[in-house]
This record gives C-alpha cells, structure tokens and sequence, in this order.
C-alpha cells in the first residue's frame, strides 16, 4: 500500500502547474465537454505510465541495489531542481474538432507527458518499489487528482500560488533523495 499512497501524493503534487495540466486547462476550455476529457486523461495516463513503470521495474532488476539507491537518490534530486522550474506549454495549438474531446485528449496527453517529470517519478518509484501495479494506480490516481480540478474548475485552477506549489514539489523531491540515501526509504 506504501507504493500506491507515495505515488499518488508524489504525482499529484509534482503534476501542478506542470505542462500537462495547463493541457487540461486549454482542452477544458476549448471542448468543454469534461467527462471525455477526464477519461482522455486517465486513459492517456495509465498507458504511458505503464510504460514508465516497465521501465522503472526493469531497472531495478538490473541494476544492483547500492548503486539503484544512488540513481534514486540522484534522480529525486534533480527532479527536485527541475520543479522549481515554471513549465508552461510550448505550444497552444487549437486541437482538430473533427476527433472530438476524447481521442484528442488521449492523444495530446500520451505525448505530451514523455519524458515528463511525473513519467519519470513514476519510473523512480517502480523501480524503488517493484510493485508495477501499485505505481501506476497510485500515479494515474496522482494524475487525475491535480488534472480533473483543472478540467471541472477551469480558470479557478488558474489563481493557485504555483510558485509555492513548485516549492513544494521541489522540497517533497529533496525530502525523497535525502531519505533515500539515509536508508529511510529503503528499497523494498
């Protein structure tokens, strides 16, 4: 159960104001149509996701579990620094309407979060946990916790303090490096 609850509370965090739910804002706001949207998302989550966590798994049954440690410790770190960095979406295109809310949603939202940083936690902690399943549950729960208010709530989302946000989800991730390398995040 570790693995679902620290997947979901590290994504969901990590995932606000990232580029992906800036997408939830702009596809909410041009279809206005939430439930497709919301389904695009989860759909469009759990495959990449699932794919991350395959990565994440392979990992850490190839790698030796000292130096797993350090990579962990290492990428936590860095996803740390990155957080502080405002993301915003590169590219505000307005999304074929011919495809409705759903395909273009999954389709957006697939792309959109490779190499992400929430693909790559997710990747971390499969490879921390070896618990596939619980990862990508917890991640995709992650996911929809932070994107399905963007969608519902639409420029209300808009008003949060994202700097304060990226500083949290900076100091979650330092706090994970750090208990990593302390052995209080042990690999299970």
């Amino acid at each position: 159960m570790e693995a679902l609850f620290v997947s979901t509370l590290v994504v969901a965090v990590s995932e606000l104001g990232d580029k992906t739910q800036l997408l939830a804002l702009l596809l909410a706001a041009r279809f206005r149509r939430p439930v497709p949207i919301i389904l695009g998302i989860a759909c469009a989550t759990v495959a990449n996701h699932v794919l991350a966590g395959a990565a994440g798994t392979w990992v850490r049954s190839a790698i030796a579990p000292q130096l797993l440690r350090w990579l962990l410790a290492v990428s936590f770190f860095a996803i740390a620094l990155w957080a502080l960095v405002p993301d915003k979406l590169e590219q505000e295109t307005q999304p074929a309407g011919r495809y409705g809310a759903f395909l273009v949603t999954l389709i957006a939202f697939f792309f959109a979060e490779m190499g992400d940083k929430t693909q790559l936690a997710t990747a971390m902690l499969a490879a921390k946990y070896g618990a596939l399943l619980q990862v990508v549950a917890g991640s995709t729960l992650g996911m929809l916790c932070a994107d399905v208010p963007a969608v519902l709530l639409g420029n209300a989302v808009r008003s949060l303090p994202l700097k304060a946000v990226r500083l949290a989800a900076a100091a979650l991730f330092a706090a994970l490096s750090a208990a990593v390398l302390l052995g209080h995040f042990a690999l299970a």
